[in-house]
């Protein structure tokens, strides 16, 4: 199967029989006489609920990559009368078809997403979805409250009309965690403000407790994959960016990589002005431990580490201190009590009160520059009810805040930046270890992240990762598990509500790239081909399970492509040797961190901009943004790119005196 043609057409009667057998084969009806909710868990099938048709509805609207490699592998079912075999036969070709990578592995890893993100995320009349109580998922537990109780208070220019023309001091794309400090700053400065925002509007009153309906404030509907389906990428799209959806994890820019930055070209990082920005930011984020709250999972992992000898810290959050954890699972898809104190809260605020202007559902096609010198921006605006309006923003002054994936598109399609565009890209690829344990744990429940291990962050060559808990989202969770067949993995899917979610957060050695792909949209290529980042990713596996052995897990699983599992009873060293000896392919890394796309730097051959962040080749172009950061600081870095962008602010500012 080949796809260095982009598969196109339409879904054709055989292609939706092809893609009707192959979810079926994924999500079968099981003859069980057990009784209850975990009964029709496995009596219904993907085609019961009527799962196939979902997927055929979504596949037009997914990027040019895994759009191609679908279309690719339904043909070939098409072509094989796919449809037409057994169960058993479809499984096993469904299991050969994987294990031909890249692109066979990746058409079925994404079916496999869509067909178990949709068997969690379909919601009947009632606003719930059935499978939910087979594994004691609670679902929302709270309404949102009324516009009324939450007005959304930050002010949006309607743009209206086929073509419109907007002017200002500074436009500023993204209103992210970069976007939204330079917004504020240049604002409070006096400067005319106007802010381009790709994705909605939406605070606390849209905020349903629902990963399905809370997709739209994700970059591409939710997870977005690597060329290849090697990586799976989470990044925010909404006014705010990734701090309304994250989960609030705050921590300092390492010592060292201060150091690190100052030798390529970014003075000021390793003194008192660095250490003013990051307290500004952490104060404005009013990060605090004292609503820090470990659930079960947070517990198990504390425990285990504590039982090996390593130590744990609780997680520094930008939460306010009457937080109630009981609502904390549902962080990733927006805090419903407004506890979480994003950048709408803050900057974004600061930046309406001196006069920003926003603008949302605006996608920003091209920066406009003459004679090496910036001077607006081209954009398409969507608005609710459909209208699409052509918008050029007159600017002399640009600032590029769209995200370490978009960022970089955004100057390829201009043809500015250089040849480190798109160049760099860090990703901090996170590993995924699961432990069932021997009673429920609900991982969904209480807050996604609030501790951590930092005694494995130099491993490897003085890299290495850190050991944090996550949330259990069940759908993805069933997604990226490893599939054998239908019965064996519906009996997983069973155990989901006593599996504690851990994952080992990489420092990168290596680094991926950013390109545009057939339709002129980002695509990322990533593969875990550094042998420094394979070294990682091992122990990474290696240690959460010691640690999951070590805190009383029965099982011990991960997201390897072909399973690794291990049961009570069995060779633990067997196991370990195992994860040990696993082929850099079967790795399966996730990422919420995209960084270093667009870095600054002294040298314009291998950095987009310079020292304080302007591009080497256009005056008036700034990065503001986790595109900007010339390494991957090595832990969460929220707080790290807002203090970047504090200090770009100051630089901006002084540019223009």
């Amino acid at each position: 199967m080949s796809t260095t043609a982009v598969t196109g057409g339409p879904l054709t009667a055989e292609r939706l029989e092809a893609l009707d057998a192959a979810c079926d084969t994924l999500l079968p009806a099981i003859a069980t006489s057990e009784p209850g909710p975990a009964g029709d868990l496995l009596r219904l099938g993907a085609r019961e609920r009527g799962i196939p048709a979902h997927v055929a509805a979504a596949i037009p609207g997914l990027p040019a990559a895994p759009r191609a490699n679908l279309l690719a592998l339904l043909d070939e079912l098409v072509q094989e009368r796919f449809a037409d075999a057994s169960l058993e036969r479809r499984t096993a070709r469904l299991r050969e078809l994987g294990d031909r990578v890249p692109d066979g592995r990746f058409a079925v890893k994404q079916l496999k997403t869509m067909t178990f993100g949709l068997l969690f995320g379909l919601l009947g009349e009632d606003g719930r979805n059935a499978v939910w109580d087979a594994i004691g998922f609670d679902g929302p537990i709270s309404a949102p409250p009324t516009p009324q109780q939450a007005p959304k208070t930050l002010p949006l220019t309607e743009v209206r009309g086929a073509e419109a023309t907007l002017t200002a001091d500074v436009v500023i794309v993204g209103s992210g965690a970069g976007g939204s400090v330079i917004a504020a700053r240049l604002a409070q400065a006096g400067r005319s403000v106007l802010v381009l925002e790709a994705g909605p509007y939406r605070n606390e009153a849209d905020f349903q407790q629902l990963e399905s309906v809370a997709g739209e404030m994700y970059l591409g509907g939710g997870l977005v994959w690597s060329e290849h389906g090697e990586l799976g990428l989470l990044a925010g799209s909404a006014l705010g960016g990734g701090t309304v959806i994250n989960s609030m994890v705050c921590l300092r820019t390492p010592r060292e990589i201060r150091e690190s930055w100052t030798e390529l070209g970014l003075d000021g990082l390793d003194g008192d002005d660095w250490d003013g920005w990051q307290q500004r930011v952490w104060d404005a984020l009013e990060v605090n431990t004292e609503a820090t709250v470990h659930n079960l999972s947070s517990q198990r992992m504390i425990a285990g580490l504590s039982e090996l000898d390593h130590g744990h810290e609780p997680l520094p959050r930008n939460a306010s201190r009457d937080d109630d954890a009981r609502f904390c699972g549902y962080c990733n898809s927006g805090c419903q009590q407004g506890c979480k104190r994003s950048t709408q809260k803050n900057y974004l605020r600061d930046a309406a009160e001196a006069g920003a202007r926003f603008v949302v559902g605006c996608r920003v096609e091209r920066v406009l520059a003459q004679d090496g010198r910036a001077t607006g921006v081209e954009a398409v605006v969507r608005s609710d009810d459909g209208g699409v309006t052509r918008l050029r923003v007159d600017a002399p002054a640009v600032v590029v805040a769209a995200g370490g994936i978009e960022s970089p598109a955004l100057l390829l399609r201009s043809g500015i930046g250089g040849p480190a565009a798109g160049e760099h890209l860090r990703v901090h690829p996170a590993w995924m270890v699961g432990g069932v344990y021997e009673q429920p744990i609900r991982g969904w429940s209480g807050q996604i992240q609030s501790a951590a291990s930092f005694d494995f962050t130099h491993v490897e060559r003085g890299v290495g990762f850190l050991c944090e808990t996550l949330g259990l989202s069940p759908g993805f969770w069933a997604g990226q598990s490893p599939f054998r067949d239908g019965a064996a993995h519906r009996e997983q899917v069973l155990k989901l509500g006593r599996v504690a979610a851990w994952h080992g957060v990489s420092h990168d050695h290596g680094s991926g790239r950013v390109v545009l792909d057939g339709d002129g949209e980002a695509l990322v290529r990533w593969s875990l081909a550094d042998a420094v980042d394979h070294a990682v990713a091992v122990r990474a596996h290696v240690e959460l399970a010691r640690i999951h052995r070590a805190a009383g897990a029965r099982e011990v699983f991960t997201f390897h492509w072909h399973e690794r599992r291990w049961r009570e009873g069995e060779d633990f060293g067997a196991f370990l040797d195992a994860l040990r000896a696993t082929p850099a392919e079967d790795f399966t890394a996730f990422s919420a961190h995209q960084m270093g796309s667009c870095r600054m730097g002294a040298d314009p051959t291998t950095s987009v901009a310079d020292g304080s962040g302007e591009l080497h080749d256009v005056r008036g172009v700034w990065i503001g943004d986790a595109a900007a950061l010339p390494t991957a600081p090595g832990v969460n870095p929220m707080i790290t790119i807002m203090a970047l962008a504090e200090r770009t602010a100051v630089r901006m500012l002084e540019a223009d005196a």
